[in-house]
């Protein structure tokens, strides 16, 4: 795990020493995702320019620094990640001419790369990573990215000069670097609390894609080139579905299985101290569980808890962890403790970032980090074998509406919207608050209005966009920002299956997962110099899990049948069978509470229209609405927070 920084500067003026003070600058700015060693390597003929920063984890010698030639000179590479199997490449490539310096995996990667060409080198990596490969002999520069998005890598023209790096601070710290915001970006972060591939905050610098390859060729100056696919989900979902496995249930759960534990035994590899995140749920459970399985001695795991146990998974942790043998430790923090993280975020995130589980994450981090340099996770779960509740609530809803055409759907909607909401809370609220606890919270008018929305929708991949979004109204809260097309909202985007739930997994792994999760993870572990691996999102687990077929897959309703099936293998049913809870604070609590003299700063009339971005009326009427107990607003409240912390720092 490392960071990767550089540029094309197609002006040529300027010298080796130049150019590598220049990218040593970029790389210093993302010093915390490698902070055991830094290189340069420059053509000034060509005016390339390349960076890294090392965060050693296999070969801690100076021959696993970067960046790193070829043997034959040809390929230069800067390379963020882990290639998992690079044993077997290593085997598999030879060394009849005594190429290998060392043991590291970004020699073989590199090797590869040579013998093999880009494409053929990655189809054969099993791992997480985004790299840079200048070839000297074509004069072209290759960007790649892993094929889930565990790693980042964004990348643009500004100007006469191409950059690329592993967080957006790299690249401002070019001087040729103009940072204008991109408000199309901002209105899609308003919607969904994060900022979508391919784009990012700023106007001409996008995101690459997952399992894409991206060309650019200097003499074509400005030319932003199209990413081509190595790998795609898209394909591997259709396909697998054409094509599930024959086997009997049973030996369905041995095959995950064994797939399983060997991504986990590939990803326990290290030079330096391994661990775990285990909250106590089925995913980090399961990784932690063929952890111990696989290991000689006691596992390190790791878990943060709070006092208030709406938001607490501490103490189921600790009983998987008495229970598997781990070496555990654990951290209750107070809410002040994590209220204090809240204002570092933006800066954690480098790019406007709301999910409010980035709290716990960054604490977690944090905490492991005292005791190891690598720790495996379980994300990737929920997507894969179908563990969000919210599946239920699509395919339910879908279900009820989608038998009546849609003309008919679209005049009900029409008819329901004239009545306003608060109506509906008038003549039902009393029935609620006198039925069951869990109905207690909702109001009608809510409730309705969800309904109305969905009635005026043609494909279950709308819906599950509305499901899935903080604002939901259509009109947006940026000031002069129009939404842009992302794969979530671009039939083109969309995979050919039948099953509305396996449209939203599918788009959940496409969209979400990548997006916000992997985001989530990478920007917190790499703040505190973290290594993060997940071995649910080994690309051979990913294409097994395709190919369960649906009827195990969810069998029971999406409640990650096949992975509870393997708990049951390691913990007593009891341990595993619980509801499923977030990894979440509470925020909502928390801006009306304690933390209010910080939301009203930054959400302040004056500092909403001094900044131009929001809308000043429209924020407003949110936060009067949250603070008056009249909607819970937390989730475009938290965006709008993040989004104005990111502004001021």
């Amino acid at each position: 795990m490392c960071g990767v920084a550089g540029f094309i500067d197609t002006r040529h003026r300027r010298d080796d020493l130049e150019l590598c003070a220049v990218a040593t600058r970029m790389a210093t700015a993302i010093a915390h995702r490698g902070p055991d060693g830094s290189g340069t390597w420059s053509d000034a003929e060509r005016g390339v320019v390349l960076a890294h920063r090392r965060l050693a984890i296999v070969d801690l010698s100076p021959a696993g620094a970067q960046p790193m030639a070829s043997a034959d000179g040809r390929y230069v590479v800067t390379f963020n990640g882990e290639i998992y199997n690079h044993a077997e490449l290593r085997r598999r490539l030879g060394d009849t001419q005594g190429k290998y310096r060392g043991h590291s995996d970004t020699e073989v990667l590199v090797e590869a790369i040579a013998a093999w060409g880009l494409e053929r080198a990655l189809r054969a990596s099993r791992g997480m990573f985004a790299l840079a490969v200048w070839d000297r002999d074509a004069g072209v520069l290759s960007l790649a990215r892993d094929r889930l998005g565990e790693k980042p890598m964004f990348h643009g023209w500004n100007g006469p000069v191409f950059l690329f790096g592993s967080e957006l601070r790299a690249l401002r710290a070019h001087p040729d670097f103009v940072p204008t915001l991109n408000r199309g970006a901002l209105d899609l972060f308003t919607r969904y609390n994060h900022v979508p591939a391919p784009y990012s905050v700023y106007e001409g610098i996008g995101k690459l894609p997952p399992g894409t390859i991206l060309r650019i060729d200097p003499t074509r100056p400005g030319q932003p080139g199209r990413p081509q696919p190595y790998w795609s989900l898209r394909e591997v979902a259709e396909r697998s579905v054409r094509d599930p496995l024959t086997c009997s249930d049973p030996e369905i759960v041995d095959q995950v299985d064994d797939k399983l534990r060997e991504a986990v035994a590939l990803q326990m590899v290290a030079d330096v101290p391994v661990g775990a995140f285990l909250s106590g749920g089925m995913d980090s459970s399961t990784v932690t569980a063929l952890m111990q399985s696989l290991a000689s001695g006691r596992v390190r795991t790791f878990s943060i808890g709070f006092h208030d146990e709406a938001f607490n998974e501490a103490h189921h942790a600790a009983a998987v962890a008495r229970h598997l043998g781990t070496d555990h430790t654990e951290l209750y923090v107070t809410a002040q403790t994590a209220q204090e993280v809240i204002p570092r975020l933006a800066t954690v995130y480098d790019e406007p970032f709301a999910d409010s589980s980035q709290v716990p994450t960054f604490l977690v981090s944090e905490l492991a980090r005292r005791a190891v340099t690598v720790s495996l996770s379980g994300d990737g779960g929920d997507e894969l074998f179908g563990g969000y509740p919210r599946y239920v609530e699509h395919r339910r809803l879908w279900n009820s509406i989608a038998w009546c055409p849609h003309p008919v759907r679209v005049l009900a909607a029409r008819m329901l919207r004239v009545v306003p909401p608060a109506w509906w809370d008038i003549v039902f609220g009393p029935l609620l608050r006198h039925g069951p606890a869990r109905l207690r919270s909702i109001r009608p008018g809510d409730l309705i209005g969800h309904g109305v929305q969905a009635l005026g929708l043609r494909r279950p991949e709308e819906l599950y966009r509305y499901f899935v979004s903080a604002r939901r109204d259509a009109t947006g809260y940026v000031l002069g920002g129009h939404e842009p097309l992302i794969g979530l909202t671009d039939p083109q985007h969309w995979a050919d299956l039948a099953d509305p739930t396996e449209r939203a997994m599918y788009l959940d792994a496409t969209n979400y997962l990548p997006d916000d999760i992997l985001v989530k993870v990478d920007r917190a572990a790499m703040a505190v110099s973290l290594e993060s691996r997940m071995p649910l999102l080994d690309h051979e687990v990913v294409e097994l899990a395709w190919r369960i077929p649906r009827r195990t897959r969810l069998r029971a309703g999406p409640s990650k049948w096949v992975l509870r099936q393997i708990l049951y293998r390691y913990l007593p049913p009891e341990m595993v069978d619980r509801p499923k809870m977030g990894f979440g604070v509470p925020v909502g609590a928390w801006i009306r509470g304690p933390m209010r003299p910080w939301a009203e700063e930054l959400l302040s009339d004056r500092r909403l229209r001094d900044d131009g971005i929001l809308d000043a009326q429209a924020i407003r009427t949110l936060w009067l609405d949250h603070l008056a107990g009249r909607r819970d607003r937390t989730p475009q409240l938290w965006g709008a927070l993040m989004l104005n912390q990111w502004l001021s720092a």
